[in-house]
């Protein structure tokens, strides 16, 4: 990396990567450090903590912080996240982190008011979009379904080209380590639209055993996600993102690598190999 500020580089300075136990997060730590590169852990169990909803925790984890990877829990269309992620921009390049690159939801206009308050704190900036994961079933929150062998879900017959974490954490390495990404935003997904019928037929093949998608309504969700502890707006946001915005293939992924995204199977048939699937 060629960009300098004081006369260091971001890549002698730490990476901040907050949520970086999660599904991309993790992944970002590891090829970060694979590179030989400084990372800090940005989570409420971390040292220093990082905590979105104290801002006093803020500063410390950004201490020797050249460049950070922002994503924020529950999700950028939450009430609060857009003034949050600004405060939190602003401070950072105040401290000196130069390169921020930001997740964000594919089709989501409450997602893009953070990213104008982002790219308002003046920092070099790349945004991520993102759509839903292959990594929900077998790391999140479509787990358990998979393994009682029933997808009930309020996505009727919506369909979504389901993007891989893999992908998504190369594409931000190479944004936090190349300042040709500087500027750009980038929309991901994978290389072809599934319906949650096509999603339970990969998931039956790769597992051996029979799993069905069953359509329930979003209501009858909501009380699910009560009783299991989980926001309740997240059943909003299958209502938001599922009504056709995203059901198109976008080439992010090969814009950015040069490599075209992977493949749901490919996905499932790893996935069933480690054995997260087992009953």
């Amino acid at each position: 990396m060629t960009n300098t500020r004081n006369g260091q580089t971001t890549e002698t300075k730490t990476t901040l990567v907050i949520g970086g136990t999660g599904k991309t997060g993790r992944r970002v730590a590891e090829r970060l450090t694979a590179q030989g590169l400084p990372v800090r852990v940005g989570s409420r169990n971390g040292e220093p903590p990082f905590d979105w909803e104290n801002p006093g925790t803020w500063e410390a984890a950004l201490d020797g912080v050249g460049a950070v990877y922002v994503t924020y829990y529950p999700d950028l269309a939450f009430p609060g996240a857009a003034e949050a992620v600004g405060a939190f921009s602003e401070l950072a390049v105040k401290k000196g982190a130069r390169r921020l690159v930001l997740l964000s939801g594919r089709g989501e206009e409450g997602a893009v008011i953070s990213e104008d308050k982002l790219k308002a704190s003046g920092a070099d900036w790349t945004v991520v979009r993102a759509n839903w994961f292959n990594q929900n079933f077998n790391e999140s929150f479509f787990l358990e379904p998979v393994l009682s062998g029933e997808l009930a879900l309020p996505t009727a017959d919506a369909v979504e080209p389901f993007v891989d974490a893999d992908d998504i954490a190369d594409v931000v390495t190479a944004a936090l380590t190349d300042d040709k990404h500087i500027g750009r935003t980038y929309e991901l997904s994978g290389p072809r639209l599934l319906s949650f019928h096509d999603v339970a037929a990969e998931l039956s093949k790769a597992t051996g055993r029979e799993i069905t998608y069953i359509p329930v309504e979003l209501d009858d969700y909501r009380a699910v996600l009560r009783e299991n502890g989980l926001p309740v707006e997240f059943a909003d946001l299958f209502g938001l993102i599922l009504d056709g915005r995203n059901a198109s293939v976008v080439h992010g992924v090969e814009e950015a690598l040069g490599r075209k995204p992977r493949d749901f199977s490919d996905f499932a048939k790893d996935a069933a190999a480690t054995g997260v699937w087992n009953v």
